[in-house]
């Protein structure tokens, strides 16, 4: 078994990881998403807060039952400049709808990562980025919806800043490995201080 386990089914993630030559395996975090949300929505978390409570929540339940493996939890929310949370969407309208509320406007995506070990959070940090979203037409969201819609479905926000979704933005305050999913950066850091990789 690898020293570290990444509990997400994100192919963004394996991707950055990979081309950073972080050694892995993939392991399923057992978490009901939609039921977590809505307790901890419940519970008055916030939009920043509610990322590292559900990475967390990724974290331990397979680190439960991994033995010293260092298991690695993740999630992104978005938060609207009113503060409200951005949800995924369901349809291509829906998404269309969401692109429109955004556009000219600034979101903040906050990335958070929690490695827990053997039932417990060891390591975390949450990272937030500032995306400006620049004017964009109806003619331009369809266009795009066009060219991207199969994946970017999957995505808050429905952009993937790495393809076309980049050319929503103005400007971007912050890290790229963030909002591809991961803080990149002070995760290799942890990982060299328990010599997972070279330091």
């Amino acid at each position: 078994m690898s020293p570290l386990l990444l509990a997400s089914q994100s192919e963004s993630r394996r991707r950055l990881l990979e081309a950073a030559a972080v050694p892995f395996e993939v392991v399923r975090a057992g978490v009901d998403e939609d039921a977590a949300k809505a307790a901890l929505e419940a519970d008055g978390l916030g939009v920043r807060s509610m990322a590292d409570a559900l990475a967390e929540l990724k974290a331990i339940r397979p680190s439960m039952r991994s033995g010293e493996a260092l298991v690695l939890g993740c999630d992104q929310t978005l938060e609207a400049a009113d503060g409200s949370r951005i949800d995924k969407v369901e349809t291509r309208e829906q998404a269309a709808e969401l692109l429109a509320r955004l556009s000219g406007t600034t979101h903040k995506l906050h990335s958070a990562a929690v490695i827990a070990q053997g039932g417990a959070p060891i390591w975390r940090h949450i990272e937030t980025v500032s995306l400006q979203m620049r004017p964009l037409s109806s003619a331009f969201i369809a266009h795009y919806l066009d060219l991207d819609w199969n994946e970017c479905r999957w995505c808050v926000g429905c952009y993937r800043i790495e393809g076309p979704g980049a050319q929503l933005f103005a400007r971007v305050n912050g890290s790229h490995f963030a909002v591809q999913g991961l803080p990149l950066l002070q995760l290799l850091d942890y990982l060299r201080t328990r010599s997972i990789l070279m330091a």
